[in-house]
């Protein structure tokens, strides 16, 4: 089986949650059962540049037994990245880096974690573009400059009030 469109087929009945259908291809010999949709090349439908499904290598792919080892392995070592970048959120760290480092090497098996990567970096590219915008721009630049004037104002009045004094060796006379 392959993967396709649904505006390809011209219908939206069928689809799989994510805007592609399951359909078979032209041998109508399935391909790919049991590995996420993908097929025992490693290829499956296209939704960018790089094929879904597992990039082990061949002569794993081709024995069940070590490709399913292989997956909980993948699993298992993504899984500690993502836990120590989640450790990392509230300590000092490169956290999300950690935690889309997991889901990098999650996405070398899986077909869900590609997609959420997917989607992700187009997020990501559609902020990016947003953040070019002559207007966004110039509000951002405004939003900025009022919050450097409010700081600037707060930390003036600090110092006219208290002095050099800083609040934790205040000492009442």
């Amino acid at each position: 089986m392959t993967v396709r469109s649904d505006e390809a087929r011209g219908d939206a009945g069928g689809n799989t949650g994510t805007g592609d259908a399951i359909v078979p291809d032209d041998t109508g010999v399935p391909t790919g059962a049991g590995d996420g949709g993908a097929t025992p090349g490693g290829e499956g439908g296209t939704q960018g540049d790089k094929p879904l499904g597992s990039r082990a290598p061949r002569f794993i792919r081709r024995s069940r037994p070590l490709h399913l080892s292989w997956q909980v392995a993948v699993f298992l070592v993504g899984l500690a990245v993502v836990v120590l970048g989640v450790i990392m959120l509230p300590l000092p760290g490169p956290g999300w880096v950690v935690i889309f480092l997991g889901m990098g090497i999650w996405a070398t098996e899986f077909v869900w974690a590609q997609l959420a990567l997917r989607w992700t970096r187009r997020k990501v590219a559609e902020a990016a573009q947003k953040a070019l915008d002559p207007k966004v721009r110039r509000r951002n630049l405004t939003l900025t400059a009022i919050g450097l004037t409010l700081i600037a104002a707060l930390g003036g009045w600090y110092l006219w009030k208290y002095g050099l004094v800083m609040p934790w060796k205040i000492h009442e006379d």
